[in-house]
C-alpha cells in the first residue's frame, strides 16, 4: 500500500503541472459540431470571442462578438455561441457535415488569445463524456482516479 502510495505521489506531481487542452472539438448526436474554447480571460477585460476553421491557406471566420468583424454570411444563421463556467465560450454550428478537407485546424480566439487544435476529418469523435473526457489531455486527473481505484481495493 505505502509502495503504491509512492508511485502515485510520484505520477501526480510528475503530471501534475500538464494543463487541458484549451479547445476541443466533437460532433453532437444530432449532427451538430461543437467547439469548446476554455481559455482564461484576462482580467478586466470584456470578454470578445471568435471561432474559426482553416484548411489549406483559407481561414473561414464562423462566429465573433467582435466589432468590425463579422462571420461568413453561410454561418450567421447556423451557429450559436454560450458562455461556459468557470471560463470559456462554447461554439455550436447547427446542420454541420463532413464536407470539410481531411485536415482542419480549428481556432478560437478569447480576449486576444488564441487557441487552435488540428482534427482529422476521419477523426472527429462524438460529444460523449467519455470521448470527450480521453479527448482532453488532463493525465493527472487519470492518475487520481487511478490511485483511488487502487486504494479501494
Amino acid at each position: 500500500m505505502l509502495k503504491a502510495l509512492f508511485v502515485y505521489g510520484v505520477l501526480g506531481v510528475l503530471l501534475f503541472p500538464a494543463k487541458c487542452d484549451q479547445i476541443s472539438v466533437c460532433v453532437e448526436d444530432d449532427g451538430d459540431l461543437r467547439v469548446d474554447c476554455r481559455i482564461k480571460p484576462k482580467p478586466n477585460k470584456i470578454d470578445s470571442y471568435e471561432f474559426s476553421w482553416s484548411s489549406g491557406t483559407k481561414e473561414t471566420l464562423i462566429n465573433t462578438n467582435v466589432s468590425g468583424s463579422a462571420a461568413e454570411s453561410q454561418f450567421r444563421d447556423k451557429s450559436d455561441v454560450v458562455e461556459l463556467e468557470p471560463h470559456g465560450f462554447r461554439m455550436t454550428l447547427r446542420g454541420f457535415t463532413n464536407t470539410l478537407p481531411h485536415n482542419t485546424t480549428y481556432m478560437c480566439k478569447i480576449s486576444g488569445v488564441n487557441a487552435n487544435i488540428i482534427v482529422e476529418a476521419d477523426h472527429l469523435v462524438p460529444c460523449s463524456a467519455v470521448s470527450v473526457f480521453l479527448k482532453i489531455s488532463c493525465s493527472w486527473i487519470v492518475c487520481l482516479l487511478l490511485f483511488c481505484y487502487h486504494t479501494q481495493s
